[in-house]
């Protein structure tokens, strides 16, 4: 035991020079703080178009009501101002969601604005504008949207995101029956 702890001594004594005097100038905790990359914002300008994928909910008054599947196709382009972005698109949605008997949600179509704030890889945002729907029996209507998003980017050009949006019109086609709408989706876009 005694031997060992002996040739323990003999090798941290003879290993120290080597270890302690490198050519090379010693690192300062200034020079690490500068070595490590600082996260830069993402850049989203540019056109882009995906799928989507979710569930809607249907109320209107008079005790109309359904939910079921949508989805479809998305559009749109936006620009990166640093922080933040600003960009505009389209969505067309395929629908067969059931609201009272006789009458089916068909497809919605939606003209969009969104305002986001640039957190690097990752997007938050808010979204609105014009909404048409078209019914099986009711014809078809155009009202209003809004609501919020977050898509984030897997590559340079590929994002997932997902999107909650409130609908409303108002006296659905002159037939004296409003109806809102609340939609949930998944999206996978390709950025351009």
């Amino acid at each position: 035991m005694k031997q060992a702890l002996t040739l323990a001594a003999l090798a941290a004594t003879f290993s120290a020079p080597a270890i302690a005097g490198t050519l090379s100038a010693p690192v300062t905790e200034a020079a690490l703080v500068m070595a490590i990359p600082v996260a830069q914002g993402g850049e989203w300008t540019g056109a882009y178009g995906g799928l989507q994928l979710g569930y809607g909910s249907l109320n209107g008054s008079g005790g109309l009501e359904g939910d079921g599947a949508i989805g479809g196709l998305t559009f749109g382009y936006d620009h990166d101002f640093g922080q933040y972005v600003l960009g505009a698109g389209v969505d067309y949605d395929f629908a067969n969601i059931d609201f009272g008997g006789a009458t089916t949600l068909e497809n919605v179509a939606r003209l969009k604005v969104r305002a986001g704030y640039d957190m690097g890889d990752g997007l938050l945002y808010a979204t609105a504008g014009g909404a048409q729907a078209q019914t099986s029996s009711m014809g078809s209507d155009t009202g209003w949207f809004g609501g919020v998003g977050y898509e984030h980017k897997l590559t340079q050009n590929i994002s997932v995101g997902g999107e909650v949006l409130y609908h409303q019109f108002d006296d659905f086609n002159g037939s004296g029956t409003d109806l809102d709408a609340t939609t949930a989706q998944i999206r996978t876009t390709f950025r351009f």
